[in-house]
């Protein structure tokens, strides 16, 4: 994902209910459902740099201190983002088109801007990772990583659909890459005898004023290459506070009594949790090619 944010101002995000039926769907939400008083005015970079500080300059990504930022798009005349400049050694162009997400941007009324072919092909290079990614595969790795996005949003909805009464729309604020540091289940599964997950993030979210932090780890198996259950997003809000830990319990909870079919032990409803997530597993194996690190 990037620093800008589509023009188009987001829809509510259709968060499940986490344990009954009956909860107001995307449609049935009203179009502008948080007071912008209780939203958080910070608006991040995908480096995690508040670019609207009053009180300071404009940033500069790490590629503009190195590149410099002098060169212009010959299509508006505009500065020309250094990091969708073709890399050293780089055999075929590729697309510097950005795709907006679904994921809405915190501190704006758009959505988080995805990477292009460019720059995703120019930050693999950067960190020295996917020397087996050519220019010939970027498209389908694009698609992949768009996919990968926006389920993990989905599943930090259904977390936050445990707050819906207090925050009907939480948006993501800033996100942080954190590929070599294993979260403490991910540190537990592998030594368990389990693999370590490929990539890890930890995502802010702005609910309504409040900052919450989220964990997610990322794996891919091997031996389920093809199959729904290749990829395996575990999303959960970060033991940060004493509500973060409850919200863990609660769901666990929720989730158990979906699985053994019994109604949701709080409000006695039909349990939709596990429907949500076979979903949300779907998207995953089923990449599409409309759409941080």
């Amino acid at each position: 994902m990037g620093n800008q944010q589509s023009s188009a101002p987001s829809s509510p995000p259709a968060a499940c209910a986490a344990c009954a039926d009956g909860q107001p769907s995307a449609k049935e939400a009203p179009s502008c459902p948080v007071n912008p008083r209780h939203r958080n005015p910070a608006v991040y970079n995908v480096y995690g740099e508040r670019i609207n500080d009053p009180n300071n300059p404009q940033p500069k990504s790490p590629l503009q201190s190195i590149q410099g930022a002098d060169m212009l798009d010959p299509k508006n005349n505009m500065p020309l983002e250094p990091n969708q400049l073709p890399c050293p050694g780089q055999r075929k162009p590729l697309s510097t088109e950005r795709v907006a997400s679904t994921i809405p941007k915190g501190g704006t009324d758009g959505t988080w801007l995805f990477p292009s072919p460019q720059m995703v092909f120019n930050a693999l290079r950067r960190k020295g990772k996917g020397d087996d990614v050519t220019e010939d595969d970027m498209d389908g790795f694009i698609a992949a990583h768009n996919s990968m996005n926006e389920a993990t949003w989905q599943r930090v909805m259904l977390w936050e659909s445990l707050h819906r009464p207090e925050c009907d729309y939480p948006t993501l604020l800033r996100f942080q890459g954190k590929p070599h540091d294993l979260s403490p289940l991910a540190w537990i599964r592998n030594l368990l005898g389990g693999p370590a997950p490929f990539d890890r993030h930890d995502w802010i979210v702005d609910r309504c004023g409040r900052e919450v932090r989220y964990v997610i780890d990322f794996y891919f198996y091997d031996d389920k290459a093809g199959t729904p259950e290749a990829f395996e997003i575990v999303a959960r809000p970060a033991v940060d506070s004493l509500e973060s830990a409850l919200d863990r319990v609660k769901m666990n909870i929720y989730i158990k009594f979906a699985e053994w079919g019994l109604p949701c032990p709080i409000t006695g409803h039909s349990g939709t949790v596990v429907a949500k997530q076979q979903q949300q597993q779907q998207q995953v194996a089923q990449p599409s090619g409309a759409g941080s690190s």
